[in-house]
């Protein structure tokens, strides 16, 4: 796992190999990043990183000045190993480990900046409940962009919110910004709907 630029540019970081992690391939982080780049002065930016992971992705912001960093994981490992490399490099991410949803629902803070890399395993109910909640709770700031990583077989682009989308090998990134003409009763259907489909 490598840094791409920033303050620690070219740096290497090795997480252990038994977390149950699929890290963001360095390929498909400098093609998100590049696009970032061009809405973004990385200083400064609050960060919410869901299904945290290795931190590979807290890691690339803060590198590049963006702080406070939130990274939220439901792996002890996860959150670990990221809580360890903050420490050394003196980045300004907090670690916590809690379920991604549970941690949204309870959620009082907005961000520049969410992104969100769920297991691709997850079914198309449960990668709609993370954008519908984050919209419903008002999560993400004027002018942010929330970022969903999943595979070809999950379906972004008819949600609200849906800006544009990249294909970088396996990996698409969706991206939503607060252009929606939806109003919020429609968009609260829209959650309660998707969490029933996620119950049953």
């Amino acid at each position: 796992m490598r840094i791409i630029s920033g303050k620690y540019k070219g740096r290497r970081i090795f997480p252990p190999k038994n977390l149950p992690v699929r890290p963001t391939t360095d390929m498909s982080k400098e093609a998100l990043f590049n696009v970032l780049n061009n809405h973004f002065s990385f200083e400064g930016l609050k960060v919410l990183d869901l299904f945290a992971g290795t931190g590979n992705i807290s890691f690339e912001f803060a590198s590049r000045g963006s702080a406070p960093i939130t990274s939220v994981d439901g792996d002890f490992g996860c959150v670990k190993f990221i809580k360890q490399v903050s420490s050394e490099y003196d980045f300004d991410i907090a670690a916590t480990k809690s379920d991604v949803y549970k941690f949204l629902d309870n959620c009082k803070t907005s961000y520049d900046i969410i992104f969100a890399d769920p297991p691709y395993g997850l079914d198309q109910n449960a990668f709609e409940k993370i954008v519908l909640t984050v919209f419903e709770r008002e999560l993400l700031n004027e002018d942010g962009m929330m970022i969903i990583e999943h595979s070809k077989y999950t379906k972004m682009e008819h949600l609200s919110n849906f800006s544009f989308q990249k294909n970088y090998g396996g990996s698409f990134f969706s991206f939503f910004e607060l252009n929606s003409t939806d109003d919020e009763e429609e968009l609260t259907i829209k959650l309660n709907k998707a969490t029933e489909d996620d119950e049953g």
